[in-house]
């Protein structure tokens, strides 16, 4: 059952996507008045210092919590997740404004590509509530998550590369999470601080379409540790294209550092002949040009390979099925620039501190 306080919670996440402004057209967003649904008429906000004491919260629902104050005070749960993901070196989340641009292709071989290095402890983590395919991706279906006293411990598909979806969590592939924002939240916030992660080098995030729920509530759940960024996957078209502005808007807005962008599916490489069709023909320029206009780094272009589709519903690595394929040979080149931005990241705290 979700608390009131949660609930509140996601009220404020919902209105902060709102852009909601504070009277007089100043913008609100370091501290906003959040009116909760269930509001009586005239409710001061949930942030306001006559919260749950007006005339106008008499009868009020949600009276008693903002009366005591605990609606202005941060959420505990982020200094816990805080501590909790200590211990994890590098968390690069996995964007797109658009839905079925290949965010979870990428993310899955991203983590994939990271712990081929067998030194190295990778995790990826699915917040993709409504449409977990993370599970059939890495090959996981059908596995489930167990309880241990240290928490919920993660799905490994090799002894250094742990996965947690709640695709684990349902009875078939096939059941329909249909939960509100709050509940949402919810279990994102218990991914982050109740999974057993360990000692990890890298923790990937992938994350459903848009700019919504999901997204405000890891960037927020993940304020107190070092996020090193945000990968953005597109795709060459203008209709694509244009929701993943809104997604870079989204993380210029919250602050949210991003490492480059991927531009998927472009142009087709044909297995025999070897030449490149333009499926989705680049009608604005593409993601090169949109990174041109807005001085961010293309990290690169994946082609088209209908092998890649076949393997991840097969549950297993494009990037050990066919190695020696273009679109191997560009994944790789990705992954070694995301591994470069994140050491230099850390390079250039150790000179500041």
């Amino acid at each position: 059952m979700i608390s009131l306080l949660e609930t509140l919670w996601s009220v404020r996440i919902r209105n902060l996507r709102r852009g909601k402004t504070l009277p007089g057209g100043q913008n609100n967003s370091a501290k906003m008045s959040d009116v909760p649904d269930n509001a009586n008429e005239h409710c001061p906000g949930t942030e306001s210092e006559q919260a749950g004491k007006t005339s106008s919260c008499q009868g009020c629902p949600n009276q008693k919590i903002c009366a005591s104050g605990a609606t202005k005070a941060p959420d505990p749960a982020i200094a816990e997740i805080g501590v909790k993901l200590s211990t994890v070196k590098h968390k690069i989340l996995v964007l797109s404004g658009k839905g079925g641009v290949g965010k979870s292709t990428f993310s899955a071989h991203l983590a994939h590509a990271l712990a081929s290095d067998s030194t190295k402890e990778v995790a990826l983590l699915d917040v993709d509530i409504c449409g977990p395919s993370i599970p059939r991706i890495m090959g996981l279906e059908g596995e489930q998550v167990h309880q241990s006293g240290s928490g919920w411990s993660p799905v490994y598909v090799d002894d250094n590369l742990a996965v947690m979806s709640i695709g684990f969590l349902l009875s078939s592939p096939d059941d329909a999470v249909i939960w509100r924002g709050p509940k949402k939240n919810g279990m994102i916030k218990q991914f982050l601080r109740d999974v057993d992660w360990g000692e990890l080098d890298y923790l990937i995030v992938d994350t459903p379409p848009g700019t919504s729920d999901e997204h405000l509530s890891i960037v927020q759940y993940l304020s107190s540790t070092h996020v090193d960024g945000a990968v953005i996957i597109t795709t060459p078209q203008e209709v694509s294209l244009q929701d993943v502005r809104k997604e870079i808007r989204f993380c210029q807005k919250v602050k949210l550092p991003i490492i480059g962008v991927v531009e998927n599916m472009s142009g087709f490489v044909c297995p025999t002949c070897k030449n490149t069709s333009q499926i989705f023909p680049p009608t604005t320029g593409g993601a090169e040009r949109m990174c041109a206009d807005l001085d961010l780094p293309l990290l690169g272009k994946v082609p088209l390979d209908p092998r890649i589709a076949r393997s991840c519903d097969e549950g297993k690595s494009f990037l050990n099925e066919v190695p020696d394929s273009p679109a191997a040979k560009v994944y790789l080149s990705i992954v070694q620039s995301i591994k470069d931005y994140c050491s230099n990241r850390v390079t250039e705290e150790q000179r500041s501190a």
